[in-house]
């Protein structure tokens, strides 16, 4: 088994006011050439954006564009008509594909809003573009590995162009429980979004990250009540 560790205190981080963001890979003016991405997971970034304050409309093309809230609430608007709001319990995707504008922005005035913007590289390009959203918390599963994210649009959660799938977990402290990577090739990209778990003899704390790879398996103990994303993705990029 190999693995890379990424504590918290490490990541990049641009405070513009309005917008206060940690980033795991390079982003924008952050580039750290050890830090470009792990295997196509792209961008991990952790923002924090002021009441009444957001993102503009802009554009994007030929990525998957996954967003999770983890407080306060997030308004999305994109070319296609879509408006719709987020909160804690929900995720969103964007397939840009041939092209989209969107924007996110905070819901509310006067509270900030959380989320965890992340990019994968899609194995298809030039797809039609789409949006969907959905509540995960209707299908919480405590203890366990709830899949919030697969390349199967009947499958649970929601569906991306990509060989990937992303599991969230709630464990109650002392928990402990093998994860099985899902397909030959792929890695795992660990977050921990809140308290403190163990993987191996590594130790991770709120908002550390941790790649898994060159294994099929290992096992996740929750050393506090504690939140976790597991995001598994093809270590290749697609030709």
């Amino acid at each position: 088994m190999k693995t890379v560790l990424h504590k918290a205190g490490s990541r990049g981080h641009a405070n513009h006011g309005w917008l206060n963001s940690f980033h795991t890979f390079s982003f924008a003016d952050y580039y750290d050439p050890e830090r470009v991405n792990f295997g196509v997971l792209r961008v991990l970034n952790d923002d924090t954006v002021a009441g009444g304050e957001g993102f503009g409309r802009h554009p994007h093309k030929n990525m998957e564009i996954i967003s999770i809230p983890l407080e306060g609430r997030l308004h999305h608007g994109d070319n296609m008509g879509n408006q719709d709001i987020i909160s804690k319990g929900e995720i969103q995707v964007m397939s840009a594909g041939t092209g989209i504008m969107h924007s996110e922005e905070n819901a509310d005035a006067s509270a900030p809003v959380k989320f965890l913007q992340i990019w994968v590289i899609p194995n298809k390009t030039g797809v039609k573009p789409r949006y969907d959203k959905i509540v995960v918390a209707d299908n919480a599963k405590p203890d366990d590995f709830q899949q919030i994210v697969s390349p199967d649009p009947d499958d649970d959660g929601v569906w991306i162009h990509q060989d990937a799938w992303f599991s969230l977990a709630n464990f109650n402290k002392g928990v402990s429980k093998e994860y099985r990577i899902r397909k030959p090739g792929n890695g795992v990209y660990v977050f921990i979004i809140e308290g403190k778990a163990k993987i191996g003899d590594q130790v991770l704390d709120k908002r550390d990250g941790f790649g898994v790879y060159d294994t099929d398996h290992f096992e996740v103990e929750a050393l506090e009540n504690s939140e976790i994303l597991l995001m598994d993705v093809p270590m290749e990029f697609p030709e």
